[in-house]
């Protein structure tokens, strides 16, 4: 079942955080909590179930995995660079972990509100030092599991950037191995805001997989930031 997946639930949960106004340290640990068994890290095990939990200074992909909710909700690059770091900062303090989480999030934006492939490219190059000037061929050859941000979200994008549609870049993610999941999960969120949503077949195979309150947080946000349409890229 999709929920047992982390990027899954986490991703949800900053959703609900949007939706509902609440901190998003508050729905993360709530959702968390209420999802257990969902393939965590041990830090963030750890932090999710302490009695005074504080940022653990990680430099991994999490961040950038549960982000994309924010490159939807927000209007200006400024609230979205502002929105992604406040949503890493609960954990992912270091400062590759706020980085991997603002590009993601900035990538999404870029792509939402139309600009191309290109100005996307150039511009989270030029703010975040990202080599983007590779292909999923150069990468794949020696790509391996990697959880750190830095070795996780140029590669993501990259796979976005040489798509053709919405499954062509969650497909290109896939084939280049390692944390295979994230990866999607990151490279789908731009994919989604660029292609203008996700394909039926697929969004209807995540309506059957997710628990009901999980794929309600989905259709409220989709129907709240995406006019109406059956947003999943995220899961």
């Amino acid at each position: 079942m999709a929920a047992k997946n982390n990027d899954t639930v986490l991703t949800v949960a900053v959703a609900d955080a949007i939706l509902s106004g609440a901190p998003y340290f508050d729905s993360v640990r709530r959702i968390g909590r209420h999802y257990p068994n969902a393939g965590y890290g041990g830090s963030f095990i750890k932090w999710l179930h302490s009695d005074a939990p504080r940022p653990y200074n990680s430099w991994g992909n999490g961040s950038a995995m549960r982000v994309s909710p924010v490159g939807f909700a927000f209007s200006t690059q400024d609230e979205v660079l502002q929105q992604a770091r406040m949503t890493a900062e609960i954990t992912h303090n270091h400062p590759e972990g706020i980085k991997g989480a603002q590009a993601t999030a900035l990538a999404i934006f870029l792509a939402r509100t139309g600009h191309d492939k290109k100005v996307l490219r150039s511009r989270i190059k030029d703010l975040f030092s990202y080599d983007l000037d590779r292909t999923v061929d150069d990468i794949r050859p020696s790509y391996s599991f990697d959880m750190s941000s830095e070795g996780t979200v140029p590669e993501a994008i990259i796979a976005f950037l040489d798509s053709e549609s919405y499954e062509d870049a969650v497909r290109n993610a896939v084939s280049l191995g390692g944390d295979s999941d994230t990866l999607a999960c990151i490279t789908g969120g731009i994919a989604e805001a660029f292609y203008g949503g996700v394909p039926d077949a697929i969004s209807a195979k995540v309506e059957e997989l997710l628990p009901p309150d999980l794929w309600e947080v989905t259709r409220a946000f989709s129907a709240k930031y995406r006019g109406g349409r059956r947003a999943c890229g995220y899961t």
